[in-house]
């Protein structure tokens, strides 16, 4: 099946979010549009859910018994799109769901890596760099894209904690906090990088 030219699905995203409004972009993840039901045939942006991949996620189980893993399928869903229909996937860095999935870690000092014997490629990058309030520290996988350079390595340790521990600098200093919300926002010039991997997947 022919791919819509330029045209990206972005999946599991938030309503009114960052994807919302745009031009050849459909946003999927709302109540009247289910990712779990995208099947193609646009190439596609995907940030499956976390909680249940992270680095805490041990420690969730073991304290609520909410099973590390167990996220309904999305982010398998996601990584099969994925390799379908070619472009990004987007998770916290150090995520369990790569080796889950056979994927290989990407090294912190940045570049593409290979990621798997399905012909993907994966990097680490942080979201600072792109105007996030914190490092934000982020995994990405793709397939079927044109490998871009992208802002690589890692930021000053000042920035803004996503997390509540660790938050000394040395003597008083301490980092700042950042709601939830602010914390899984999407900065529009990380957004803007995925869109820009995403579409080389198009034609």
């Amino acid at each position: 099946m022919d791919r819509p030219v330029d045209r990206i699905a972005a999946l599991f995203v938030e309503p009114g979010g960052v994807y919302s409004g745009l031009d050849g972009v459909e946003p999927w993840g709302l109540p009247e549009r289910d990712a779990m039901e995208y099947s193609g045939p646009m190439p596609v942006i995907a940030h499956p859910p976390c909680s249940r991949w992270c680095q805490l996620a041990g420690l969730v189980e073991a304290r609520w018994g909410h099973r590390k893993g167990d996220d309904g399928g999305t982010f398998a869903h996601a990584l099969a799109m994925v390799r379908a229909f070619g472009g990004v996937l987007e998770h916290p860095a150090f995520s369990h769901a790569w080796s889950a999935h056979d994927l290989n870690s990407p090294p912190t000092g940045g570049g593409w890596v290979n990621a798997d014997f399905a012909g993907g490629w994966t990097c680490y990058i942080e979201q600072g760099a792109y105007g996030h309030p914190a490092r934000k520290a982020t995994w990405l996988y793709v397939t079927g894209v044109e490998l871009l350079p992208l802002r690589w390595g890692c930021g000053e340790a000042s920035g803004a904690l996503i997390s509540w521990c660790g938050n000394k600098l040395g003597g008083d200093v301490e980092r700042p906090r950042i709601a939830k919300a602010l914390a899984s926002r999407t900065p529009i010039e990380f957004r803007d990088e995925l869109l820009r991997l995403a579409r080389t997947a198009c034609g």
